[in-house]
């Protein structure tokens, strides 16, 4: 790429202070397909002044100026969208038929989203003699992650700019290329100068400069909870807003009156989708113990359905994960899994037969697990389903709960009953009998999983401030 070496800061590809580069693999093949610059505090510091001399002047653009900005990015984004897909499936494993239309659709998804929302926002309401205005907050720090690179990146640029704000971008040091691409689109748009800026780099630098730099106004971060917790420490002393979307261990609760054929084969190729690599994957599968078996059956028969193989063959319905460091933490995962007693149905540890090369994983079906179990407790971020027995409803629910995450569930059964079990479980999202997502519609979680929420209107919030201003209104 033309721009892999060089930060886009205040309008401009410019080259890093530093020296420092990194190697970008693609896990298909472990070959090195690009290197990069990797940033330093010098680097943070000149984008987010950048950022700062430029949200003066953009924070008091029109909802019109802002609409029509989105909607040149769309266009823009629409003519290199084959390529974006093309990065996306090169740099993270995803299956090339995939990247395009998941991947990289997301990315425009979020953005149409943004738009829509932007043209119908109520910035000012009046109650009684005061008025309400919410207003941009300022200079946001966006650090994304390398599962859904451009959907997480979208999610946090789209309403960052419809919201009038200016930012700093740090995309995943693993899957970067895709960002530098976006820039690239950003800037054919004619997004201001200083608006939008990009500086790779690793967490404990970069993201360190830019949670603790006393010019941002607010960190937006996707990732782990390990790394939440060090931004949102990192972020305290400047008392700024932290807006979190972490990991998850998603209940996925089939109910006895449910179909089940269809739900679980259904959830086993959803869990798998992405190489698993999905931190709201339906991973717990909760079923009713007396069916174990049978249920066990049917996800075991989907499990070798899901075609493991190359990105670039069509028939592939999962790439590789994303990295050895990756590969290795699921397979210790897997083994884990064995030696505490669940049971093997399909999968387990090692590559696929014929895919000896590249970081590739079996699906894999874990029977008649308990809630207390490692691989029930922990993210393995990975195709492994984990299969739980519950005795009740009440029971059902009260193994769903039993975690310190609380992204998404799931629930499988007829509309009465699965929507009042929908009311009790505490995630931020709950998917009922196979509902897709909705781009409109929050997304975070409880507990572990974060604070704040992306998508839609809920997203455009984040980056507002409410400002009262009393006796603004004559009337009595």
């Amino acid at each position: 790429m033309d721009h892999a070496r060089q930060f886009y800061i205040n309008g401009e590809w410019v080259a890093p202070i530093s020296s420092e580069t990194l190697e970008v693999i693609n896990p298909a093949t472990e070959e090195v397909i690009e290197s990069i610059a990797m940033g330093g505090i010098a680097d943070v510091d000149a984008a987010v002044a950048a950022a700062k001399a430029a949200f003066e002047t953009f924070s008091a653009t029109s909802r019109e100026e802002r609409v029509a900005l989105l909607d040149r990015i769309v266009e823009v984004y629409k003519t290199r969208m084959a390529e974006m897909g093309q990065i996306i499936s090169q740099e993270m494993g995803a299956p090339l038929w995939m990247a395009q239309r998941a991947q990289a659709g997301a990315g425009i998804g979020h953005f149409t989203t943004a738009r829509k929302v932007l043209s119908e926002f109520q910035f000012e309401k009046e109650m009684g003699t005061t008025l309400i205005s919410r207003e941009p907050i300022g200079v946001c720090a966006l650090i994304t992650p390398w599962n859904w690179p451009i959907n997480q990146i979208a999610c946090k640029v789209a309403p960052a700019l419809a919201a009038g704000c200016t930012m700093v971008l740090k995309p995943s040091e693993v899957a970067p290329l895709n960002a530098i691409l976006f820039a690239e689109i950003l800037e054919e748009a004619g997004v201001p100068a200083g608006v939008f800026n990009l500086v790779n780099g690793d967490g404990p630098t970069v993201g360190t400069a830019l949670s603790s730099h006393p010019d941002v106004d607010m960190v937006s971060f996707t990732g782990s909870t390990r790394a939440g917790i060090e931004v949102a420490r990192n972020a305290a002393p400047t008392v700024k807003r932290v807006s979190q979307e972490l990991g998850g261990k998603s209940a996925n609760i089939i109910l006895d009156d449910a179909d089940f054929e269809k739900s679980i084969a259904r959830d086993m190729a959803s869990m798998c989708n992405n190489s698993g690599q999905s931190c709201n994957a339906p991973t717990r599968m909760l079923v009713p113990a007396a069916r174990m078996d049978e249920a066990a059956a049917i996800a075991a028969a989907a499990a070798k359905n899901v075609v493991v193989g190359n990105p670039n063959d069509e028939t592939s319905k999962i790439g590789p994960v994303v990295s050895g460091v990756q590969y290795d933490r699921i397979q210790s995962l897997i083994e884990k899994g064995i030696g505490e007693g669940a049971k093997l149905e399909v999968g387990g540890p090692g590559k696929p037969e014929g895919l000896e090369t590249g970081y590739f994983v079996k699906p894999t079906v874990f029977s008649h697990v308990s809630n207390d179990m490692t691989i029930a407790r922990e993210e393995v971020f990975g195709p492994v389903l984990v299969m739980i027995g519950y005795e009740d409803d009440d029971d059902a629910v009260r193994i769903a709960n039993d975690t310190s995450y609380g992204l998404s569930g799931y629930i499988s059964g007829t509309g009465d009953r699965a929507r009042a079990m929908a009311r009790k479980i505490r995630s931020g999202n709950v998917h009922l009998n196979g509902a897709p997502g909705d781009l409109n519609a929050p997304f975070g979680g409880y507990k572990q999983s974060g604070n704040g929420r992306e998508w839609g209107e809920f997203g455009m919030e984040e980056f507002l401030e409410t400002k009262a201003i009393l006796g603004y209104s004559a009337r009595a």
